[in-house]
């Protein structure tokens, strides 16, 4: 019967921080029996009854890739066969924390060690805001928190001067003990304008975030909001008037394009031009070589003869009689002397009553 012997090292315990690379030691003396059935094996105890592979040496090849999260992080870091079987992991991550396994087997016989490694992350950067007013009087809460890290985590506030050196902070703040990332300001005063910082730490290290605190008067607060509404309310004018501009435009632009459309009730009315009545009566026919004083006198005394009675009124073209009845309106018609008119050689045409006017010719 073959006889395995074991020999075990003691377990030793690593503590690495994330993004870092860590060396695990393995060193065994059975490389020097038997090339050819020397195995190495190392495992990650997740817990007490999962395990997984992380890198092994069998049959004179090596196997880097038997599983997916550390795939191209793992390797030997030495001459494994000659008795430095130790292992490298780069860029550590925190699923790579656990229990690791060594285990080297040759010829019967077995060497194996245990470490425990510890993987830390430091605090990502934290976030900081502002909750409250800024204004004189009044109380502000600063507040800071990562989102990511190894607990625990703690945080401290300070206050940063002009020459970015920490200074204590006022002597109204006061800290959230069940909270320490939170820090009330009292009382706040123009002394407690400045900028803030405040400070992430654990195990792996630390993390800041700044945020600048800016106490206003109260006074400065109302003048401010009277300008914003005095803006407002300019503004709000301005487009009124340039809108009842442009309307006053448009309303002026249109009144001129239908003006050439309308008919104005003041025009004069067109003239009307005397022509010979085509009646066969023999007043009608009477000779064209009358003196032109003649004509002119006759003329006159019908422009100035509205209306005549029934019986003798003399006969116009439509045109003059609208031309008369329009002048009508205006002034009462005249008495004409008709003796006179006999006697400088005018001839009264006789016509039907159906016509309002009169002719000489």
């Amino acid at each position: 019967a073959s006889c395995s012997v074991w020999l075990a090292k003691a377990q030793t315990e690593f503590k690495r921080v994330a993004e870092e690379n860590v060396t695990l030691p393995c060193h065994h003396r059975l490389g020097l029996l038997e090339q050819g059935s020397l195995d190495i094996e190392w495992l990650l105890h997740i817990s007490e009854t999962v395990q997984k592979a992380v890198i092994t040496y069998s049959g004179g090849r090596v196997y880097d890739d038997l599983n997916e999260e550390q795939k191209g992080r793992v390797s030997f870091t030495s001459n494994f066969l000659a008795g430095d079987a130790s292992l490298q992991i780069i860029s550590l991550q925190s699923s790579d924390a656990g229990k690791y396994i060594c285990k080297v087997k040759n010829a019967g016989q077995y060497e194996w060690a245990r470490i425990t490694l510890k993987v830390v992350e430091k605090p990502s950067k934290p976030k900081c805001w502002l909750e409250g007013e800024l204004l004189e009087g009044k109380e502000l809460s600063l507040q800071c928190r990562s989102a990511s890290g190894t607990a625990p985590i703690s945080y401290r506030w300070q206050r940063i001067n002009e020459e970015e050196r920490a200074e204590h902070l006022p002597p109204t703040s006061r800290v959230n003990i069940s909270n320490p990332g939170q820090v009330l300001l009292k009382n706040l005063t123009q002394m407690s304008t400045g900028l803030y910082q405040c400070i992430a730490t654990n195990e792996a290290g630390q993390e800041t975030c700044v945020v600048q605190v800016t106490v206003q008067h109260a006074q400065n607060i109302g003048m401010i909001a009277g300008a914003v509404c005095g803006v407002v309310v300019g503004l709000s004018l301005l487009l009124l008037v340039v809108r009842l501009t442009i309307r006053r435009k448009e309303k002026k632009r249109y009144e001129e394009e239908e003006a050439p459309n309308e008919i104005r009730e003041d025009a004069e009315a067109p003239k009307a031009h005397l022509v010979k009545p085509s009646s066969s009566s023999s007043g009608s026919r009477s000779s064209r070589s009358g003196s032109s004083s003649t004509r002119s006198t006759a003329n006159s005394a019908s422009r100035s003869q509205r209306t005549l009675s029934t019986e003798a009124t003399p006969h116009l073209t439509p045109p003059q009689y609208s031309q008369r009845e329009a002048e009508g309106k205006e002034t009462e018609p005249k008495k004409v002397d008709y003796t006179n008119l006999m006697k400088m050689g005018a001839t009264l045409v006789m016509v039907p009553a159906q016509s309002r006017a009169f002719q000489t010719v």
